[in-house]
């Protein structure tokens, strides 16, 4: 295959996927206060996704460093299929908030096997095929293509929900049966050579690549910082992504289920847009640590602000901006992060940061969800937003590393960003190993 096939694979795939998990995602929450849990115990039922997420990340990752990325895709979709309709039919059944959370866990351990075994499967076919781009530019176009799924998925689930709000969930499972036979027939392993892993040796797996994760993740002081960030910017950005349908609809006095279809739709263009900006603002700056740091700090203010804000648009119009943000936080992150990962242990590096990253998020659900029971919505926007504060002088320490992968190198003719040679190397000259600290 040709690096352009690859793409388009990649770019298919991570599409459809997407669009499948995001017909639930503007009406998730207003599905399970419709089953009957309170504010509160609704997100104890999220808290219970992440958490199973976190601890299913690294046997996750073993399965996708041995038996392949492929086959660790094939089983978050099967796995996807089978929870989903499960949420439909606990409700269904008046089931309460210990029967979601269980089913939440095992939508996670779905997640998991997709997490990081894409990209990784991305990465080393496009080294196979002597891909010769920048890895920032095809991650920002990955997120656009996905942000445009989710744009399409976040209004379609919004028009089924009101006619039934179980229907995106049913929806949602035949479009995995789509993705299935795509990514079977699509996805050939390049540049990575699956191994047999019986279950007796899944432990003693695990706990290698436990420490493959340790050696090659958190005691790389670059990685290290930016999984310390996730775990800050996590344990708010999954609950306030949840939290604005009660929130805003409850600003606007309306109880249209439309109108969270269309407002899902608007974070998703606010994320393209962002993703957009990382190609654009590439082009003036040869640093990864400053498009972090600015999307960061802007993410922090706005966050803040649309729990003080105390109406519908100022409050809608903030929490686009924190959208924004996150299109253009992410690929450079997943950028920095390849950067320096050895191929071997990219998807169980880019695991150990996902689990982070819930373990952020179920704190930070469990938590702030609280608050918003006794206290207020808007109160918790306002504390999670101050967490994600924590993030800014860890990316300030990053920058000081002065890390080779901080800077924005093309590949194809010394290319610093987009414009003309500066005297930097090509990439295949930089000494782009990972520095143990």
């Amino acid at each position: 295959m040709t690096s352009n096939r690859i793409l388009t694979s990649y770019f298919t795939i991570a599409g459809m996927y997407t669009l499948a998990a995001a017909l639930i995602w503007g009406v998730n929450t207003l599905f399970l206060l419709d089953a009957g849990l309170d504010i509160f115990e609704e997100f104890i039922a999220n808290a219970a996704f992440t958490a199973g997420s976190f601890f299913f990340e690294i046997p996750t990752g073993v399965l996708a460093d041995t038996r392949g990325r492929r086959a660790s895709l094939l089983l978050s979709v099967i796995i996807l299929f089978v929870s989903t309709l499960a949420y439909v039919g606990v409700a269904e059944v008046g089931g309460g908030v210990l029967l979601f959370s269980f089913v939440s866990v095992l939508m996670g351990l779905g997640f998991t096997f997709y997490s990081g075994a894409v990209d990784a499967w991305l990465v080393d076919a496009l080294e196979y095929t002597g891909y010769d781009g920048q890895l920032d530019h095809v991650f920002a176009r990955g997120s656009m293509v996905t942000g445009t799924a989710m744009l399409v998925g976040t209004i379609g689930g919004g028009l089924l929900g009101s006619l039934h709000l179980a229907l995106p969930y049913v929806v949602r499972a035949v479009m995995l049966v789509a993705v299935f036979a795509v990514a079977l027939t699509n996805m050939p392993e390049l540049g990575f050579t699956p191994r047999v892993l019986r279950l007796g040796d899944l432990p003693r797996e695990m706990k290698k690549v436990a420490r493959q994760s340790i050696r090659h993740g958190w005691q790389t002081r670059p990685l290290r910082l930016l999984m310390v960030c996730s775990f800050f910017q996590w344990a708010f950005l999954t609950w306030g992504f949840y939290a604005w349908q009660p929130y805003l609809l409850g600003l606007l006095a309306k109880e249209a289920v439309w109108i969270s279809g269309i407002f899902a739709a608007l974070i998703s263009l606010s994320m393209i847009a962002g993703n957009a900006l990382v190609d654009w603002f590439s082009r003036w700056c040869g640093r990864r640590t400053t498009l972090l740091l600015w999307a960061a700090g802007i993410q922090t203010a706005a966050a803040v602000g649309v729990g003080v804000a105390g109406s519908f648009w100022l409050a809608a119009g903030l929490f686009l901006v924190v959208a924004g943000t996150m299109g253009v936080g992410g690929p450079v992150k997943q950028a920095y992060i390849h950067q320096v990962t050895p191929s071997e242990h990219r998807a169980s590096v880019i695991s150990f940061d996902s689990m982070l990253g819930s373990a952020g998020s179920t704190l930070g659900q469990s938590g702030l969800g609280y608050l918003s029971r006794t206290r207020s919505i808007a109160d918790a926007y306002m504390l999670g937003g101050l967490v994600t504060f924590a993030a800014l002088p860890v990316l300030v320490l990053l920058r000081r590393l002065n890390d080779r992968a901080d800077i924005i190198v093309g590949r194809k003719g010394g290319l610093r960003s987009d414009c003309a040679a500066q005297g930097i190397p090509q990439i295949s000259q930089v000494d782009a190993r990972p520095r143990a600290s």
